[in-house]
């Protein structure tokens, strides 16, 4: 009989030395609560996470419902607030109906469970897909085709190969890695020409693309078709927390009824709920915010292009800035934070081509004088090889 392993966990320490040796070590780094550097890290593209009006919101919420929602959504963690969120969303996006969640991660783990069928269904996913649609690919029981990155032939020709099926086909609208964004018109086309479904993940679009901030569905004609279904985040463009599923008021009657991360998850906490109404309010008010994220990331990819570094074109927030490996990126952005400016490291497995980069996003609540002194920055901290 084999002896017993002393250390039962002694293959992580193997591990870490692979991370170590590779440069993919990552770090947890708290920050102040007070202001600190110029950032270009986080997400909060309409600068809506410290608004008075939000933040106020938030506090009214919590003192009315209490810290937490209590239970999850289906007994004592829906409340009237969670309802009108829905309808507000739903309302301001275009869609028929909405359901609110804890996260996006789990926004997109609900459609894919339960719209993705079971067995003998079929799933065609963007090569480079946000990793909640990837797990929810892996725990949907329907089999999964990747087909190459945002090609709506290659969709086209993988419905086409199983005819009949129960399908669906997924896609980030705007990709969080390079921000470029899906090519929504044509992946329609190819899903209703095999009588498929389309599910767009709008994490990166609500707030930034379409008429007034409504999202890149809204944008592309396809907010409230009968066969096409959105997921968002509430907490990017609505500086809040959370996620929310978007589509026909069938198709979300069926994620109350399947969707495990909806029926078995504590409902998302009164005071994200108000916040992100709040939020919405304010965008809805001040259409002019989401043209403002596009013309700063417009400016920062122009200006760092200018200067001779490799970056993505945004079609929403994402500035992509290319690093020439996992250390150099590593390095980058640890010189930007001592210069006093916070930017995005992306590194392997984070990113789906292996390229390692440094990751802008542009906010709404950027003067042209911190745009400048950002691309400076970049500048002076970029590896002598970029």
């Amino acid at each position: 009989m084999p002896l017993a392993r002393q250390d039962p966990f002694d293959w992580i320490d193997e591990e870490a030395r692979r991370r170590e040796l590779g440069g993919l070590v990552r770090f947890l780094r708290p920050r102040e609560a007070d202001d600190g550097p110029l950032d270009l890290a986080g997400n909060d593209y309409l600068g809506l996470t410290r608004h008075p009006a939000v933040t106020a919101a938030a506090g009214a919420a919590a003192a009315r419902w209490g810290a937490g929602a209590t239970g999850s959504r289906l007994v004592t963690g829906t409340t009237a607030l969670h309802a009108e969120l829905e309808r507000e969303l739903a309302r301001f996006c275009g869609f028929e109906a909405a359901l609110v969640l804890s996260s996006g991660y789990a926004a997109n783990l609900a459609a894919l469970t339960a719209l993705g069928g079971d067995r003998g269904g079929l799933i065609v996913s963007d090569a480079a897909n946000h990793a909640s649609i990837v797990d929810g690919c892996r725990l949907a029981r329907a089999e999964t085709a990747v087909t190459p990155h945002a090609d709506p032939e290659a969709v086209r020709k993988t419905l086409a190969a199983h005819p009949g099926r129960r399908a669906l086909v997924v896609t980030d609208s705007v990709f969080s890695v390079d921000g470029d964004a899906a090519p929504l018109a044509g992946l329609a086309a190819a899903c209703r020409g095999a009588g498929a479904a389309l599910l767009v993940d709008d994490a990166h679009g609500l707030g930034v693309l379409g008429d007034g901030g409504r999202g890149a569905p809204h944008a592309a004609g396809l907010a409230g078709a009968p066969d096409v279904v959105a997921t968002v985040t509430l907490s990017k463009s609505l500086g809040s927390q959370g996620g929310a599923v978007l589509g026909p008021a069938r198709v979300i009657a069926h994620l109350v009824n399947t969707a495990r991360t909806f029926i078995f998850d504590t409902g998302l906490a009164p005071a994200a709920v108000g916040a992100a109404l709040a939020a919405l309010g304010i965008l809805r008010g001040e259409p002019g915010r989401a043209a403002r994220v596009r013309e700063v990331a417009a400016t920062l990819h122009a200006d760092l292009t200018a200067a001779g570094l490799r970056v993505s074109r945004p079609d929403a927030a994402v500035v992509s800035v290319r690093a020439p490996s996992p250390d150099a990126a590593v390095r980058w952005a640890a010189d930007c934070r001592a210069a006093g400016l916070l930017v995005g490291c992306f590194r392997p497995p984070s990113v789906p081509d292996g390229v390692s980069r440094l990751r802008l996003t542009a906010r709404a609540d950027l003067t042209d004088r911190q745009v400048r002194t950002a691309v400076r920055t970049v500048l002076a901290a970029a590896p002598p090889t970029a």
